[in-house]
């Protein structure tokens, strides 16, 4: 289900873009990726199409795990 303030949707879309990007970069699946976090496939997609908002702790993780920064999933802002 959608959330329905847009504005907040486009900010989740914008950082699910970045860590998709990111990820593919770094050759993870999103199941490795959400092993490496302690996760799952499912929410990491969730995350990635902007249809969950993580938490600061766990955009944090899911940076260290991809080699870049916290705020490198905020560009485009």
């Amino acid at each position: 289900m959608k959330r329905k303030n847009s504005k907040h949707n486009k900010i989740y879309e914008t950082i699910g873009n970045n860590i998709k990007t990111r990820r593919k970069e770094n050759k993870l699946s999103q199941e490795e990726l959400g092993f490496m976090v302690s996760s799952t496939r499912n929410y990491i997609g969730c995350i990635e199409r902007g249809e969950k908002a993580a938490s600061t702790a766990f955009l944090f993780d899911i940076a260290k795990v991809l080699n870049c920064s916290l705020q490198s999933l905020f560009n485009g802002l």
